[in-house]
């Protein structure tokens, strides 16, 4: 029996003196159904012809294969597609250095007085793989309490770990030591590029009362909240925070109703504000007061905005048949490169190496588009799409089928120095090679002059 899966979260726009435009992270609440499809990225005015289907062997073979299963890895079970729950995590901790998570099958002690917490228990296993040998440098297990992601990677080897409502700091070691403390349970983390600020949402219910060494809620830093019409709840229960993450301050705090992606940089965060027509004016908020149009784009939809580095940001739109748009940017203004993508491709999901030069966007290939009128089932899934572009040229450097399918990713991973690709598949984690990307936005703009 095939399933019908749940689109994305609900759309929100939080202001912060002026609007920000948002997008839908893990864990919101359903949407209505033309938001759904806009946000899939798989709407169409038109019948779409068959995507062109990933090559089921990568464009170029593997430097070398780890294989999964002698590190207690399985598969999980199909009945998981389409919940998007996180059931892995790969990432570079250095060039030689691999950390893999993953969940681990097995029976959970249930506390009675606890039930709803520890429904959602389970156990992630952590390994660090040197290599190119694979061996095993470092592993343990963590208890965690939710299926959402749960794991960010800092510089210099670091990561984060969220649980409830602790985000703790980790090293190669796997070794953690308290960071931050909430007065309420953690939905969701992002960061910018350079990882100087940290992006948190957490549910805390005005009853909520904070507690010694708590983060906190200034005044001075509360913002503006704008609810997303669709939305009825009267009383929002979600803090929206960004803080520095050398110092824990906190910079901004806003009420809001649903999760919220923030695009920000180090220097402010980016909104999209509606001009005539299908045009989307792009402007830029310092942090330090003042803001700067960095020009507009032409979309059908409110596009979604991610930074790939201090100087480079992606805006994903949608094209006059609804088609979506990839468009690459600069804070200069620049316009990089512009190129279409399969409108068949759902749940786009992107990473990008360390110095920004790489990205890698991975999505779900539906066998039809997907609309109000025909929504994703399991039985439509058919393959993970995996391409590594070379961010200031758009050139695509690698493309690969990811297998088992993980619908909320956390199977790819970028090398700091951009010349390694890991994805988890065939069984394996695959390593691959890949020269140089083209130098950085501020080399290339000094050679041209601009």
């Amino acid at each position: 029996m095939s399933r019908r899966l749940a689109g994305a979260g609900l759309w929100l726009q939080v202001a912060l003196g002026l609007a920000v435009s948002s997008a839908p992270l893990w864990g919101a609440p359903m949407a209505k159904p033309d938001v759904i499809a806009l946000m899939a990225m798989g709407f169409r005015k038109k019948q779409a012809a068959a995507p062109e289907p990933p090559p089921l062997h990568a464009t170029q073979p593997p430097a070398l294969t780890i294989p999964v299963e002698p590190l207690g890895f399985t598969p999980p079970g199909s009945f998981y597609l389409g919940m998007r729950y996180t059931m892995v995590s790969l990432d570079f901790l250095d060039e030689n250095h691999l950390l893999f998570t993953f969940r681990v099958p097995g029976l959970i002690h249930r506390d009675p007085k606890a039930a709803d917490a520890s429904s959602q228990e389970r156990q992630i296993r952590a390994v660090v793989l040197r290599l190119p040998e694979g061996s095993v440098q470092a592993e343990t297990v963590w208890t965690l309490h939710d299926r959402a992601r749960y794991l960010w990677m800092l510089p210099d080897g670091h990561f984060l770990l969220r649980d409830q409502d602790n985000i703790q700091v980790g090293d190669a070691t796997l070794q953690l030591k308290p960071f931050l403390h909430f007065p309420g349970p953690v939905q969701w983390v992002e960061m910018d590029p350079e990882r100087k600020y940290v992006v948190t949402g957490s549910t805390e219910p005005p009853t909520t009362a904070s507690k010694a060494g708590d983060v906190p809620s200034p005044g001075t830093a509360a913002a503006q909240v704008v609810d997303d019409e669709s939305n009825r709840d009267p009383e929002p229960d979600l803090i929206l925070r960004i803080l520095r993450r050398d110092t824990g301050k906190v910079m901004l705090v806003s009420h809001v109703r649903t999760a919220v992606h923030l695009p920000i940089n180090s220097e402010g965060y980016l909104e999209t504000l509606r001009g005539r027509g299908t045009s989307w004016v792009l402007n830029l908020n310092y942090f330090t007061g003042g803001s700067k149009v960095l020009g507009s784009v032409e979309s059908v939809c409110s596009p979604m905005i991610d930074f790939l580095s201090l100087r480079e940001f992606l805006v994903t739109g949608c094209g006059s048949s609804g088609e979506p748009r990839l468009v690459a940017m600069s804070t200069t203004g620049r316009r990089l490169w512009d190129q279409p993508a399969s409108g068949s491709a759902v749940w786009p999901l992107l990473v990008t190496s360390p110095d920004g030069l790489r990205l890698a966007r991975e999505t779900l290939l539906s066998n039809h588009s997907v609309n109000a009128s025909a929504p994703l089932g399991t039985e439509d899934i058919k393959g993970q799409d995996v391409q590594v572009f070379d961010a200031v040229t758009g050139k695509v450097a690698l493309r690969a089928q990811a297998l088992p399918i993980f619908d909320a990713g956390g199977n790819v991973a970028i090398s700091p120095s951009n010349q390694k690709v890991a994805i988890v598949r065939a069984q394996g984690i695959q390593v691959f090679d890949l020269p140089a990307a083209p130098a950085q936005l501020e080399d290339q703009e000094k050679q041209t002059g601009r």
